[in-house]
C-alpha cells in the first residue's frame, strides 16, 4: 500500500486491494504447485476475468502472492508491470522489478535495493493521522517522546525484567527533559511486558494507546520531537527514520544472531537516523529517508 499511494502521489491513479488467502489444504504447498483454483471462496478475485482491464502495476506483497505474481505477466498478455516486493526466495526473475530491502543482499538487474521496506509513513499521512489527536497530544509538554514498542520474534525477546529496566530507563530520560511519552504496542508484545511498561510510563505525561479505536501510530509519529524504537522491528525503525527526528534505538534480549538486523541499524545509524538509546534524549538532525518514494520514482522509470 505504501509503494502504491508513493506512486499516486507522484502520478495520479486508482488503487485497488485484491486480498489473497488461499484454502487451508493448499497453503502450505509450494509455491510452484499453487494454481487459482486453489484459493479460497473469500479470497478476492485476484485474476481478472476474460476481458476485464489488467492494471498498469501489480504490486505484491507477501508470500501468499508470489504465484499469482509470477503468472500475472504471462496472464496480463505483458499489459501489467509486475512489482514483488521484498526478497520472494522464488523465482525473482519473474517480475519486472522486486523491490527488496538492503539488508537481505539480494541482487539483480531487476532488483531494487531499498532502506527497510516500503510503508505508508510521508508527510501527508502523518499530517491527516494526526488529525483526530490533536486535542489530546497538544497540551502535553514537550518534548513529547513517542515510544514505539515490538516484542518477541525468532530473533529477540522482551520479557518482563527486561521490560521493567527500559520502562525505568525511559520514564527517566521523559522525566529528566521535562517531556511526555506517546506510547504504542505492537501485536507481538508479551502481556506481561505490555503490563509492567504501562505501569511504569503512566507516572509521566503522555497518552498509552489501549489498542482501541483509531490507531494513534502516525499521530504519534507527528507530533513526536524523538521517538525511541525497539531493535526487533525493522519497519518501525525505517519508518521513524523516513521522520528526520532523532531516533533512539532501545536494546532487546537477543535469542539468536540476527545479522540482517544489524545491518539495517548500521545502516541507518551511517545515514544519521539512529542511535542506541543512552538514558538521554539528545537532538541531532539528518536528511529523512525517502525510499519508498525512491522505489516509486523507480517503477515509473521503468514505466516508460
Amino acid at each position: 500500500m505504501g509503494l502504491a499511494e508513493a506512486l499516486a502521489r507522484l502520478k495520479p491513479a486508482e488503487i485497488v486491494v485484491k486480498r489473497v488467502k488461499w484454502r487451508s489444504a493448499f497453503d502450505r504447498l509450494p509455491s510452484a504447485l499453487k494454481s487459482p483454483w486453489m484459493l479460497d471462496p473469500t479470497s478476492d478475485a485476484a485474476r481478472p476475468a476474460s476481458g476485464a482491464r489488467w492494471p498498469d502495476v501489480w504490486i505484491g506483497a507477501g508470500r501468499a502472492t508470489l504465484p499469482l505474481s509470477a503468472a500475472a505477466k504471462r496472464w496480463s498478455g505483458g499489459r501489467a508491470f509486475v512489482v514483488q516486493t521484498q526478497d520472494p526466495r522464488w523465482r525473482t526473475g519473474a517480475y519486472d522489478l522486486v523491490v527488496a530491502p538492503e539488508h537481505d543482499g539480494l541482487t539483480g538487474p531487476n532488483v531494487l535495493s531499498i532502506i527497510g521496506s516500503p510503508h505508508r509513513v510521508s508527510r501527508a499521512a502523518l499530517e491527516a493521522g494526526a488529525g483526530s489527536f490533536v486535542e489530546v497530544l497538544t497540551p502535553l509538554p514537550h518534548p513529547q517522546v513517542a515510544v514505539l514498542i515490538g516484542g518477541r520474534s525468532a530473533a529477540f525477546d522482551l520479557p518482563e525484567d527486561h521490560a521493567a529496566t527500559l520502562g525505568d530507563r525511559i520514564v527517566a530520560a521523559v522525566s529528566a527533559a521535562g517531556g511526555s511519552a506517546l506510547v504504542t504496542f505492537s501485536r507481538r508484545t508479551p502481556d506481561a511486558a505490555r503490563r509492567v511498561l504501562r505501569d511504569r510510563l503512566t507516572s509521566v505525561p503522555g497518552m498509552i494507546w489501549d489498542g482501541k479505536g483509531t490507531n494513534p501510530y502516525f499521530a504519534f509519529l507527528h507530533a513526536a520531537d524523538h521517538v525511541l524504537v525497539t531493535e526487533d522491528s525493522a519497519n518501525m525503525a525505517a519508518e521513524a527514520a523516513s521522520t528526520s527526528k532523532p531516533v533512539h534505538v532501545l536494546p532487546m534480549v537477543p535469542l539468536k544472531p540476527a545479522p540482517k538486523f544489524a545491518r539495517l541499524h548500521e545502516t541507518l545509524r551511517a545515514h544519521g537516523a539512529t542511535r542506541p538509546f543512552d538514558g538521554t534524549l539528545e537532538t541531532w538532525t539528518y536528511p529523512p529517508l525517502n525510499e519508498t518514494e525512491r522505489a516509486a520514482r523507480e517503477v515509473l522509470k521503468r514505466l516508460g
